[in-house]
């Protein structure tokens, strides 16, 4: 069991100003950046039961590095059943939520935790999560999974082959977007050895969120994230020099890594599940072999994922 620790969530009941250690630069503060233009683009919505949306898809995925979809097969009830039992986990009692406590320190990286600590310039973001592994079998470690609420094990993998199959649909258009066979990239992040991480983030209400983020800018680490918000606002992207809101699902491409952020929200608990998929830690990445040539050298040194991982968490050169 992880060491107990204060969360956001408990911290949140009983502030009525924000600490100074959430409080962001005027740089990063929302309330100062966040474009508020009445001509603010917005990212493409791609139908995915339509002829020729592969073509939308890559040129998105070039142009934004992010995209939503409809029509992508993946049931409403599947969805709202994950929802439901991730906010039933996060309304369970502090201590019950403890026992699932990551503790990187004996090598527990799975399960519950906070962005209590500190980043680089020592300041805090407004998050509880909670994540684990759900593919593939052999990385699945149950025990890290809550028994409360019913159902959450249920719910979970039957998401988790939904997001298989999407996974696999994107990564056939945006191979044939690429010039590439239409298995070409699925194959070439480790096929059915792809990893697949769920996560929960939990951004509970903030009495002053014009101050503080949910989440710092980044890009993610995985080949590619799919997420499912709640009905509360809160990602934005960085495009063309501005902060700009992001509506509803977004999928990164390897196309572009796209630098976002999340806000929070003063009178509402804003959540969010996003999947990452990743590839086997010790698949060696990087371009792929038929869009490198003389005139495109690569721009990027082949590496072991894990690596890669190790160099991004660290802030290390690539």
């Amino acid at each position: 069991m992880g060491k107990p620790h204060q969360s956001v969530q408990a911290l949140a009941t009983s502030l009525r100003a924000l600490p100074p250690e959430f409080v962001r630069p005027e740089q990063e503060q929302p309330g100062a950046t966040t474009f508020r233009g009445p001509a603010a683009p917005e990212a493409p919505v791609i139908d995915m039961s339509e002829p020729g949306c592969g073509a939308r898809m890559a040129e998105a995925a070039r142009d934004w590095g992010l995209f939503q979809v409809v029509n992508h097969g993946v049931p409403a009830a599947a969805v709202a059943e994950l929802q439901r039992v991730g906010r039933a986990f996060f309304a369970l009692p502090q201590a019950e939520k403890e026992q699932y406590a990551m503790d990187p320190a004996s090598g527990r990286i799975e399960g519950y935790g906070t962005k209590l600590q500190r980043d680089l310039d020592g300041k805090k973001t407004w998050n509880d999560f909670f994540f684990h592994v759900v593919a593939p079998p052999a990385m699945v470690d149950h025990g890290v999974w809550p028994d409360s609420p019913a159902g959450y094990r249920a719910a979970n993998e039957e998401y988790c082959g939904h997001m298989m199959r999407l996974t696999r649909a994107l990564f056939e258009h945006l191979s044939l977007g690429l010039g590439l066979e239409k298995g070409a990239m699925a194959e070439a992040f480790g096929g059915d050895e792809l990893v697949f991480l769920q996560k929960i983030n939990f951004y509970p209400p903030c009495p002053q969120p014009e101050l503080t983020l949910g989440v710092a800018p980044h890009t993610d680490m995985s080949t590619l994230t799919v997420l499912v918000p709640n009905e509360v606002q809160g990602l934005q992207v960085f495009r063309d020099g501005h902060w700009y809101d992001a509506k509803y699902i977004f999928s990164n491409g390897k196309y572009k890594a796209v630098l976002h952020r999340t806000t929070v929200n003063k009178d509402k608990t804003r959540m969010s599940w996003p999947v990452f998929v990743e590839p086997p830690r010790e698949l060696v990445v990087g371009p792929h072999p038929q869009l490198v040539t003389d005139e495109s050298p690569a721009k990027y040194k082949a590496k072991k994922y894990n690596d890669y991982q190790y160099c991004k968490i660290n802030k290390l050169p690539m």
